[in-house]
């Protein structure tokens, strides 16, 4: 059964969700794994996740980034941050009445906000799977800003065409946008859902000072129960500095004394959406990963 809404948030934009629950007898509700997007990617785009996901019998909740499918864009396209996007999924768990998170599954800024999130409200997250991020913006990293030019074309622009034509030459190799153009358009067409004001919202907080995970990566310890980092192999430097961030948990799993080892698995021939181009694989470690920490 799915249920698919929108959740009013305190300053009156709207958040669309849908909350997808297998068909269980019990009165125990099984755990709910919560799926978080990347730039330009609505929820729909975790589809054929959603659907092992329940299969091996896990609940499964996705939403929209600010201004991402039925998502609305704040006024102000400066507010949105890393801390107010965490803020906006903890009013939605509120709303839903979910108290805890068996997992939370994120990608790319997804996936940092998954660190913003379990650190800001600790207990909350159970088990966090961190896959193809960056560590932090451009300013902190002190590198060539790639997001600014983007945000500003898409405004000139007017519309996502020749955005989301680039991300999926960034996000997918050459050989396989040939083999699978069914997925590839499939994609497109979920990704042109996307407002260019939420496309620039987000933008703006990956390129805020205040996107760092260095500092947050120690607290992890001390708020989730286990860790699992995932990375597409051919998705640029990210398997490097991915394992640089790797070594920032296990730190802070280390000083609490939690016998947890974080392991960073690589997706074999996949890009920056490893759950889309490496999708059997992907599944295949996730499911793994959950059965042994959320069915133990």
């Amino acid at each position: 059964m799915s249920t698919q809404g929108s959740h009013k948030l305190s300053d009156g934009r709207l958040m669309s969700y849908a909350l997808s629950t297998t068909s269980h007898q019990t009165d125990i509700r099984p755990p709910v794994v919560l799926l978080s997007n990347s730039l330009s990617a609505p929820y729909r785009s975790w589809d054929r996740v959603t659907g092992v996901l329940l299969a091996e019998g896990f609940d499964v909740l996705r939403y929209d980034q600010p201004g991402h499918g039925d998502s609305s864009a704040p006024s102000d396209l400066d507010q949105t941050t890393f801390d107010s996007m965490a803020e906006d999924v903890c009013s939605l768990l509120q709303s839903l009445n979910i108290t805890k998170l068996g997992a939370w599954i994120g990608v790319s800024m997804g996936a940092a906000k998954g660190v913003f999130f379990s650190t800001k409200y600790p207990g909350l997250v159970e088990s966090l799977v961190i896959c193809d991020t960056i560590i932090s913006s451009p300013t902190v990293a002190g590198v060539t800003d790639v997001f600014g030019p983007r945000a500003s074309q898409a405004l000139a622009e007017g519309n996502m065409k020749s955005m989301v034509d680039a991300t999926l030459a960034r996000w997918f190799s050459a050989e396989w946008r040939t083999a699978n153009p069914v997925e590839v358009e499939s994609t497109r067409d979920i990704m042109m859902g996307t407002k260019v004001e939420g496309f620039v919202t987000c933008i703006r907080a990956l390129q805020s000072p205040g996107f760092d995970l260095t500092p947050l990566a120690g607290n992890l310890g001390s708020s989730v129960d286990n860790v699992l980092m995932l990375v597409g192999e051919l998705d640029a430097n990210l398997p490097q500095t991915m394992d640089v961030l790797r070594r920032q948990i296990q730190e802070g799993f280390d000083v609490v004394g939690k016998n947890v080892t974080v392991h960073l698995r690589v997706v074999k021939n996949a890009g920056h959406v490893c759950y889309v181009d490496g999708f059997e694989e992907f599944c295949h470690i996730v499911i793994g990963f959950l059965k042994s920490v959320l069915t133990e």
